[in-house]
């Protein structure tokens, strides 16, 4: 039994504890006064907070400020999904699907490139047939993350579209296109009673059903971030047949079992206790104010408490995503979901284990274990037959790739971006250039259920091909990079901003797409030198091989190649970055041949390998009534970049 009273917390955590109590109460206060106001007054006080605002800010991002807002603030105020869409010119549809336990989730669908609205997509034998691909969001969002940007060039959605993929979006209980059940009300603790079993056993597996359903086809792609990967994990490990379903899980930024929080004091609490949680949030939603104090604050002020918040218990800076891409994207960040969730992270935390939630947690101090006698059920994750590509960042608090790697199939394939934070694959001003082109590499050679050895094959040839083209394109483009310049790409199609010396200058962005035009170019011959190369020798000894890691299959081992280390050269030719120890200058893709035996100190250098990967270009642009109409029009048919960087 515990000890009395004394076992649960020590002392430093019943300070932390009594603290967290005394914010939770001012804010509450504050909500219940914010919520007597009258409109009149809460207008008032936005107004105050962007005079403080504004009184605080130089000439120079004041300039900076009132050319990217037109953009930013069209996303910020869009009020939904389909909103979204439409500003860039695209149609959205809306589905609902009933689970099996009875929540009513909304699901979203790009099916239509810019002029496709009226032809028929995956609907009976006439229509056109269209490979599916399901995207899921993290914690605490929806699926508004995907399509928040303020650059269609670097939204992976609007991309995969124009790439003539069937694109959809999934939701999770309790958020906001998701607040619904037949058997209970949202106001009641019933319906806020799940945690991530509920989304593995019924969110991923019904929404998947209802997709291949609608769609006809056989298999869809999963591409997941954050939560939206740990739910994968959980769901493919649970349900066998689910992995017929699934020809590829793609994972940005993936979450299995974190290492913790960045301030100790609150990792200590939450460690200590995760129920600490249910006393300080209750046991329904979880930070449903954030809404109140989104209203009541001027963007930037509430777009760097964002920041703030973050670092706190993250320790991200942010500093790969632009201003103005915050400003638009964090309104949209945040949404409802359950307390329970979130203390079952912190029990996964806790424990060190991708487990199921635990409903008999025992004090951290007992006089008598019990834990030899009671073991709450792990994620069997290592029976997963979907081939599993991860990509993740080498800045991440949240992410412990070895960890990971040891509880995944052999076969799964990681790649690092070394100076990525979590957030950062959904936002950053590179993701086009660094993450987009990881993604088609596997969309293209996973295909179907089966999961081949030719599939794997093919995937390992993208791969080389795409890192040798990257080197290539190092080597060709001369470095115009100046020291004292540095670009925020979130840019519309037409120009790029740079800033120099707090003033702020304008640059012509068709360079950047000339460039992604000759890696395009580059690839292709990469492609043919590859073939020609591949009728002379084996597979498994590619002609340009610098460092091997073997990929091992279902049915063998295959060699990769590496390209040169360039990370660096790519960043600042493409996007005009000074050198910083935020830019390394490589990715360092990891093909795990068996992590669960090798550990890094008999890890052999050529285990690893460097290179940035270019990126695909996205087709132009077609403009229709819709796209003429929403942003082009905001940019007052100057051509100037509305997302203008700011000094790094």
């Amino acid at each position: 039994m515990p000890v009395p009273f004394l076992g649960r917390l020590d002392v430093t955590e019943y300070v932390a504890l009594i603290g967290s109590f005394l914010l939770v109460g001012l804010e509450a206060l504050i909500r219940i006064l914010t919520l007597a106001l009258p409109n009149s007054l809460i207008t008032l006080f936005y107004r105050l907070s962007r005079r403080l605002f504004n009184r605080w800010t130089t000439p120079a991002q004041k300039r900076a400020e009132e050319r990217r807002q037109p953009v930013s603030e069209a996303v910020r105020n869009a009020s939904d999904f389909v909103d979204l869409c439409a500003l860039f010119g695209y149609t959205a549809e809306e589905h609902v699907v009933q689970t099996k336990d009875g929540y009513l989730l909304g699901l979203h669908r790009l099916a239509y490139k810019k002029g496709e609205e009226e032809t028929k997509v995956n609907r009976g034998p006439n229509s056109i047939k269209k490979r599916v691909v399901y995207l899921h969001h993290g914690l605490l969002m929806n699926s508004e993350v995907w399509v928040c940007l303020t650059d269609e060039q670097r939204c992976l959605p609007f991309v995969l579209v124009e790439r003539g993929f069937d694109v959809w979006f999934g939701n999770n209980r309790g958020n906001k296109y998701s607040k619904k059940s037949v058997h209970c009300s949202p106001t009641s603790q019933r319906f806020w009673n799940f945690s991530i079993d509920e989304f593995a056993f019924h969110d991923i597996p019904d929404s998947i059903s209802y997709i291949l359903e609608t769609t006809g086809q056989p298999s869809l792609s999963y591409i997941g971030f954050s939560q939206g990967t740990a739910q994968a994990f959980a769901s493919l490990s649970i349900h066998p047949k689910l992995n017929d379903q699934v020809n590829v899980f793609i994972a940005l930024a993936p979450a299995m079992s974190p290492a913790g929080l960045s301030n100790g004091i609150v990792d200590a609490l939450v460690k200590a206790s995760p129920q600490v949680l249910y006393l300080l949030f209750g046991r329904r939603s979880i930070l449903s104010s954030a809404t109140m104090w989104q209203s009541i604050l001027y963007p930037p002020i509430f777009s760097k408490l964002i920041d703030m918040g973050l670092s706190f218990l993250f320790n991200w800076q942010t500093e790969n995503i632009s201003t103005s891409q915050k400003l638009a994207a964090y309104p949209h960040l945040y949404s409802f979901t359950s307390t329970k969730s979130v203390v079952h992270w912190f029990q996964i935390i806790r424990t060190k284990s991708f487990q199921m939630y635990d409903d008999d947690v025992q004090p951290p101090l007992m006089l008598s274990s019990s834990s030899k006698y009671t073991k709450v059920a792990k994620y069997p994750t290592r029976n997963i037959k979907t081939p599993i590509v991860l990509v993740y960042g080498g800045i991440d608090s949240l992410v412990d790739i070895k960890v990971m790697l040891r509880e995944l199939p052999a076969q799964t394939v990681a790649t690092e971006i070394p100076h990525y934070e979590h957030l950062d694959f959904l936002w950053a001003r590179d993701v086009d250039i660094q993450v987009f082109q990881h993604v088609f590499d596997a969309l293209e050679s996973f295909t179907g259920a089966e999961h081949t050895k030719e599939e794997y094959e093919r995937y390992r040839s993208a791969r080389h091909v795409s890192l040798s083209a990257s080197a290539s394109f190092a080597r060709y483009i001369p470095n115009k990079t100046s020291d004292n310049t540095a670009a925020d790409s979130d840019v519309s199609t037409a120009v790029a901003g740079s800033v120099r010396d707090g003033e702020e200058q304008f640059v012509d962005a068709d360079e950047r797409q000339e460039r992604l035009d000759q890696v395009n170019e580059l690839r292709s011959m990469k492609s043919f030198e590859t073939a020609n190369s591949s009728r002379q020798q084996p597979l498994s000894q590619p002609p340009h091989q610098a460092r091997e890691s073997p990929i091992t299959t279902p049915v063998g081992s295959l060699k990769s190649d590496s390209g040169s280390r360039l990370g660096a050269d790519i960043l600042r030719k493409q996007n005009s970055r000074p050198t910083s120890p935020m830019y390394p200058g490589s990715l360092n893709t990891q093909f795990e041949n068996d992590s669960r035996t090798e550990s890094p100190s008999n890890r052999s250098p050529d285990s690893e390998y460097q290179g940035a990967l270019p990126s695909i270009a996205p087709p132009k642009r077609r403009g229709t009534g819709t796209s003429q109409m929403s942003l082009n029009s905001l940019r007052g048919g100057k051509g100037i970049s509305l997302g203008a960087s700011e000094s790094p």
